[in-house]
């Protein structure tokens, strides 16, 4: 390590350099990078379990500079930030994530929210405590689901993906869910091929993130390089997950249920209009935050 690190100011006949001082370099090393310096207080949290400011007049441990120097340097690489931290934060559950799966994104988090408003919408129209069925497809970490069974507490969860490495993400992140796990179930498969057949027109919910690039539609290098393809580009046209999860749902959801979809601002008007000739009873198209159509929700199909 070179005296640019973070180890730069430690030697074995001085004192070891206090968080602070460690912080503003790390800091230092991100701006010449166009990094904000946000990364680097999550950075230094990362390896020192310090969240608060007081904690930084710490001195710091010789085993820490290393791991320090590790994350800023695959950040000055380009390892999208939550790769290099190995975790992050999605509806206030507390994910591992890695370049098996997606990153959990804000987007994503509104999709879980109308999912959940769905679960919702069903739970109120039965006897208080009975279960309501749902399904992530194609779940990657298990962010959706698992948020869905974390915040409705009466919803039992089927996530399935058809990556054994990404289920291997969400079967980590399962394990650190709590008493929400007991009412999950992980199974892999190919959409709908995953799900128990005895539960065909049973579920109340499918919610689903699928991929919808298409393969001529550019990506920021930082999605295009790290994270996983298949999860990312669909085919030609990016709609041909959506589509196949719209014409295929009517047979797994009950007469009142409902398909979530979060799907691409430019395809979001096409796959609404597909729905309703798949004979749904109400679709309705809802924005992010960033107001862009990114959430298709189809409800009743005949």
């Amino acid at each position: 390590m070179g005296a640019d690190s973070p180890s730069g100011a430690f030697s074995p006949e001085g004192s070891p350099p206090l968080w602070r001082e460690v912080l503003v370099d790390a800091q230092r090393r991100l701006a010449g990078n166009g990094r904000a310096p946000e990364e680097a207080r999550w950075m230094v949290a990362e390896v020192s379990g310090i969240e608060d400011d007081a904690g930084l007049d710490e001195p710091i441990k010789v085993t820490h500079i290393a791991r320090l120097d590790s994350l800023i340097t695959r950040r000055l690489r380009g390892e999208p930030l939550q790769y290099v931290l190995g975790r992050w934060s999605f509806r206030g559950l507390d994910l591992m994530v890695d370049r098996r799966v997606l990153i959990p994104r804000p987007e994503t988090e509104v999709v879980a929210g109308y999912a959940l408003k769905e679960c919702g919408r069903v739970a109120g129209a039965r006897t208080a405590g009975d279960t309501v069925y749902a399904a992530d497809l194609g779940c990657g970490s298990g962010a959706i689901g698992f948020a869905v069974a974390d915040e409705h507490p009466t919803t039992l969860v089927w996530c399935t993906d058809v990556s054994a490495e990404a289920l291997a993400v969400a079967r980590a992140n399962l394990a650190g869910l709590g008493l929400p796990a007991r009412r999950v179930n992980l199974a892999q498969g190919s959409w709908f091929s995953a799900l128990p057949s005895q539960m065909a027109g049973r579920f109340d919910v499918i919610v689903s993130n699928p991929p919808y690039v298409g393969e001529g539609e550019l990506l920021p290098s930082e999605v295009e390089d790290w994270e996983p393809p298949t999860a990312l580009r669909a085919g030609p046209y990016g709609t041909e997950d959506l589509e196949h999860l719209v014409d295929q749902a009517s047979d797994w959801l009950t007469v009142s249920g409902s398909l979530v979809l979060e799907v691409s601002p430019l395809l979001a008007e096409a796959v609404a209009e597909r729905a309703s000739a798949a004979g749904y009873r109400e679709v309705c198209v809802y924005p992010d935050l960033t107001g862009r159509d990114r959430v298709v929700v189809a409800r009743g199909p005949r």
